[in-house]
């Protein structure tokens, strides 16, 4: 997955961070148990072990796996994927300056829309640039072919996203194919020959899917905008691949690739999968502060919040596993909602079955809490943030990050 022209470059980010054996060690915290609540945690061995997958999976299919930060962006953690992958997505402009400061590998661009500001920056950053619409590729395209005359060793790749209606995620807010979608051109806009000056193309449909979902759309795409194929430099397929997830299919993504190839030599084909790179690879431990009981309901309030940390959970919304709850589905044990420690009425999410009464002073921890949930926390009512640490596959846990009155207060005006 390593783009070749990255073999030879010099780490220049937090790459001595694992190396460092002091960085960020704090006296007092010998184990993930010494750490004060709440917290997240993210393991090293489980990053290294989605990191080999997607490795292996690149290697056999021949495609170029690159990471999206939309779902990570904890970068104190980069030295761990860069042994594997430096190449990254990025939908803004601080996401493209991240991977250039820590990854140091291309970066492939997409945004729903560019601006005369910030296109330039997009243009002297970035290897593949997306465009969601023939009009903003029009508009910015000459920008594009001038760049590329004036650096012939440093070429930008144009691209146009195009929807290949086929819907496959059942939660509409995640569903970019959803009647009335603002992401990409429809097959009409594209009935007729590659328009001059287009390299690439992209289409991202999926949603912590399955291989099969992607055959689905692969088949979609192909029947609305295969003439187009033999003509295109590079394929983007997007997001949504879930490879890590036991259970996936991975021959069946392997063969797809591998096939389409074989179809249309010389075609580069690009995933960007988001969550599959931080599956299962870190969590968020809490304490239970206080047990409240109305209408025979019983809710364990903890010192976090799903609202503020775990945002997607009332989003999605999605009930996180608990290591210390029963198994799902079992109809022993006492019930508990998870109240969150904010103001809002809906921080709340259950319920979840314990083999003993829940009370102040419990640990709680809520797995699988990496991917697309540190991304998107925020500080609604001031409520202080978790601190974030991580735990190399040797030694003790290291502090990445812990947060302040600051924090919050240099967030206002």
């Amino acid at each position: 997955m390593t783009n070749e022209n990255d073999k030879d470059m010099k780490w220049e980010g937090t790459g001595d961070f694992l190396d460092d054996r002091e960085a960020g060690i704090v006296e007092g915290v010998e184990s993930v148990a010494d750490i004060p609540t709440p917290f997240y945690i993210v393991y090293e061995d489980r990053m290294e072990r989605n990191l080999k997958l997607i490795k292996d999976v690149a290697e056999r299919s021949g495609a170029k796996i690159i990471m999206a930060f939309k779902a990570n962006a904890l970068w104190k953690t980069f030295p761990v994927i860069a042994r594997y992958c430096r190449a990254s997505t990025a939908s803004s402009l601080n996401e493209m300056r991240l991977s250039l400061d820590y990854l140091r590998g291309d970066v492939h661009a997409y945004c729903p829309v560019y601006t005369d500001k910030t296109f330039p920056e997009f243009l002297a950053g970035c290897s593949h640039i997306t465009f969601n619409s023939l009009a903003q590729l029009r508009k910015y395209l000459p920008q594009i072919e001038s760049w590329n005359e004036a650096h012939p060793d440093r070429r930008v790749s144009p691209g146009l996203r195009v929807n290949p209606k086929c819907s496959v995620i059942e939660t509409d807010i995640y569903n970019p194919c959803v009647t009335g979608s603002r992401f990409g051109e429809g097959p009409e806009a594209m009935a007729g020959e590659l328009p001059e000056g287009l390299e690439g193309l992209h289409f991202h449909a999926l949603c912590e899917s399955d291989s099969a979902d992607l055959e689905k759309v692969l088949e979609a795409f192909k029947k609305h905008y295969g003439h187009l194929l033999p003509k295109l430099k590079w394929l983007n397929m997007g997001g949504g691949h879930l490879m890590t997830r036991k259970g996936y299919d991975i021959e069946r993504l392997v063969s797809l690739i591998r096939n389409l190839k074989e179809e249309y030599p010389g075609l580069e084909v690009i995933l960007e999968p988001g969550s599959a790179f931080t599956w299962q690879t870190g969590d968020l431990v809490t304490e239970v502060l206080d047990v409240v009981e109305d209408g025979g309901i019983r809710t364990g309030i903890i010192d976090a919040s799903f609202a503020c940390h775990m945002p997607d959970c009332l989003e999605m919304p999605y009930k996180p596993a608990i290591a210390e709850a029963l198994p799902e589905g079992t109809e022993e044990g006492i019930p508990y909602r998870l109240g969150g420690n904010s103001c809002l009425s809906g921080d709340f999410v259950g319920d979840w079955r314990f083999a003993e009464p829940l009370k102040a002073g419990d640990s709680l921890t809520l797995l699988d809490m990496n991917h697309y949930t540190t991304v998107k926390t925020n500080m609604f009512n001031g409520i202080q943030h978790p601190s974030i640490w991580f735990q190399p596959s040797e030694g003790r846990p290291r502090l990445l990050r812990e947060f302040s009155y600051e924090d919050y207060r240099d967030r206002m005006s």
